[in-house]
């Protein structure tokens, strides 16, 4: 029988051995590798730069984070203000008229001479609040003619006190202003019912334990008051009983300072 001889390497599709004999031995062949193949259809890595932010969504983000600074200043401010509410509890400073007479009073056409003993009464309600005074300035007002002026001392207010202030407000012959209407003043004297307006303006600053205010300008305004026009050498005495005293800050802001 005859001996069969094996072929080395199997034929390749092209008719070429798939592997090549080194010192005589053929070289063994292994599959393609799956990721070779994957790798050989994708296409090469090339980074890209990061995206370019619009003007417009860097201008979206600062206001939104401003305004979540401002509500978190504006809770760390409410907190701060019924922290301090709960212990100092601060109220207002109240005035009233106690006394006003009118022991003098002449109207003219152009000018009005005038003369008050006047009353006040300050009090303080706060158990750990002082305030300090300025000089404060008076008016008496009867509709928009002023008919007297004075002042009341520089003062301090200590923690719940009550202060008796008194002066003398007056005019002498005071101009009035051209072109002031005097009939509602002339008709009022005529009924011996002259309706009064006093108006209070100072500065105050406050001490809470070792903080201070800067001053504070303030306005009283106390109306409601009538008193019958004297008669030859006496006093008439104004009605003071339903006086109301309106206590009103000229700023609303208040710095502290230690």
């Amino acid at each position: 029988m005859a001996e069969r001889v094996y072929p080395s390497a199997k034929p390749a599709a092209n008719g070429a051995a798939t592997g090549s004999a080194t010192n005589g031995t053929a070289a063994p062949t292994f599959p393609t590798n799956k990721a070779q193949l994957y790798n050989a259809t994708r296409p090469a890595y090339r980074p890209q730069p990061p995206p370019r932010r619009s003007k417009r969504s860097i201008c979206c983000a600062c206001c939104l984070w401003t305004t979540v600074a401002i509500l978190i200043l504006l809770l760390l401010a409410g907190i701060a203000g019924v922290v301090f509410y709960v212990i100092y509890r601060p109220h207002r400073p109240s005035f009233s008229v106690t006394s006003l007479q009118l022991s003098k009073f002449n109207l003219t056409d152009t000018t009005v001479t005038a003369a008050f003993n006047f009353t006040l009464v300050a009090r303080n309600p706060n158990k750990k609040i002082t305030f300090f005074y300025d000089p404060i300035s008076v008016e008496i007002l009867s509709g928009d003619i002023s008919i007297g002026s004075g002042s009341f001392p520089a003062f301090t207010h200590g923690t719940e006190n009550t202060t008796n202030l008194r002066s003398v407000i007056s005019s002498s012959a005071a101009p009035i202003p051209d072109g002031t209407d005097i009939s509602p003043l002339k008709s009022s004297l005529k009924n011996k019912n002259l309706p009064l307006k006093i108006q209070l303006d100072s500065k105050v600053k406050a001490k809470v334990g070792k903080l201070k205010t800067k001053k504070l300008n303030i306005r009283v305004v106390c109306d409601g008051i009538k008193v019958a026009p004297p008669s030859g050498n006496s006093t008439a005495a104004a009605t003071t009983s339903k006086v109301k005293c309106k206590v009103d800050p000229r700023v609303k802001i208040i710095k502290w300072t230690v």
